[in-house]
């Protein structure tokens, strides 16, 4: 299963409305339908 490829504008418009809002990334991906798994570092 290869990785979803997301366009720079889609990419630039979650980070400003991270920056710019209280909400947490699983709420962010919810938002803008994209998938979202936390990385274990």
């Amino acid at each position: 299963m290869g990785r979803n490829k997301y366009r720079k504008e889609l990419k630039s418009r979650i980070a400003l409305d991270a920056i710019k809002s209280h909400k947490t990334i699983a709420e962010l991906a919810s938002e803008y339908e994209v998938k979202w798994t936390p990385s274990v570092v």
